[in-house]
């Protein structure tokens, strides 16, 4: 029975395990769905969207804990694995104000989106002129 191939309705046959490819598919947009839901939901719970302040402090406290978090994994991977890894120096202070640039990309968008419907109308001119001088 397993595997067994039916006509389908336009006379061609088709295997009966199809429901095995949609299953796939389902399970794979049911974890790339879980993984971009848990990514708003820590976006959300560290207040990330709210003030840039507070953006500001999560990024300077993920810039005092990831370093540690990454020389204690190089030393477990050379632990387990026997491997020398050098050590590297230790990364540049640079301050960045995320207030100015969160300011500098709203304003870039916004006068996009203000510029769109005229450079859309623009656009399909100059496509429609096009075509007709390739259709002359």
């Amino acid at each position: 029975m397993r595997g067994e191939c039916v006509l389908s309705d336009s006379g061609q046959e088709a295997p009966r395990n199809t429901w095995f490819l949609g299953w796939k598919a389902s399970r794979m947009f049911l974890i790339k769905g879980s993984v971009a839901g848990g990514a708003v939901y820590l976006v959300y719970d560290q207040e990330l969207l709210g003030p840039s302040d507070k953006s500001q402090a999560a990024l300077q406290k993920a810039g005092e804990v990831v370093p540690p978090a990454m020389y204690q994994f190089s030393q477990y991977v050379c632990q387990q694995t026997g491997l020398q890894i050098p050590q590297l120096p230790a990364p540049p202070k640079i301050y960045f104000p995320i207030r100015d640039s969160w300011n500098a990309g709203i304003m870039t968008v916004m006068s996009a989106l203000s510029v769109a419907p005229s450079k859309a109308r623009e656009y399909s001119k100059e496509g429609w002129e096009y075509v007709k001088a390739r259709i002359k």
